[in-house]
């Protein structure tokens, strides 16, 4: 025995309404999507500026670096002349 329910109708104003939720929720979703993207921007400048930061740090403790080794050989040679 089968059993069957009644069928409901989509009237236009049911139909309207559905409509309605449904860019609703578009609405909403893309408004998340924008805040989040915005955070991501903002998290990729202030990365930016830090890695910035970094490469002069790092460019400083090089000629050091680069200073510290070329003594080192000078004094290696002078203490060596005859």
């Amino acid at each position: 025995m089968a059993v069957t329910t009644p069928r409901e109708t989509w009237t236009d104003p049911r139909i309207d309404d559905l409509s309605k939720k449904v860019d609703e929720g578009f609405e909403k979703a893309d408004k998340k999507m924008d805040e989040g993207f915005a955070r991501v921007d903002s998290d990729i400048r202030e990365l930016r500026g830090d890695m910035s930061g970094l490469r002069k740090e790092l460019l400083v403790a090089a000629v050091i670096v680069i200073a510290a080794l070329l003594g080192l050989v000078g004094t290696l040679i002078g203490s060596h002349a005859f």
